[in-house]
């Protein structure tokens, strides 16, 4: 049975292993707050919804707008909608019988930081 030698770790060894970080890390709080929006926002339906309302020209888009293009009933996109504004990515006015729903600017801002590494 041979026995192998350990090399002592060197300061400078450690140094090269150990990568200095390139941003600060997100804390408890901030990790919880952005779980909750990813949450929020972790359906193909409300992904496109944001998509949709983003795109939109002028004061935001219209729910009668929303449920045709996604091809969901009503009190579906609706339903989706209402997440979306608890989360804080959207705004409601209503225009006589309708609602129109926009983009809170800033909204995606967290969001976008994670998924750039740059």
């Amino acid at each position: 049975m041979s026995t192998a030698t350990l090399l002592p770790l060197t300061v400078k060894d450690a140094a090269a292993c150990c990568a200095p970080l390139a941003r600060e890390p997100l804390g408890a709080e901030q990790a919880e707050d952005l779980a909750r929006s990813l949450k929020a926002i972790a359906d193909p339906a409300r992904l496109r919804l944001v998509s949709l309302i983003a795109a939109s020209e002028g004061q935001g888009a219209c729910v009668c707008d929303l449920t045709d293009l996604l091809d969901l009933g009503q009190p579906t996109v609706s339903h989706h909608l209402k997440v979306l504004m608890d989360a804080g990515f959207l705004t409601r006015s209503k225009r006589g019988t309708w609602a129109y729903y926009a983009l809170v600017p800033g909204s995606l801002d967290a969001l976008s930081r994670l998924l750039v590494t740059t």
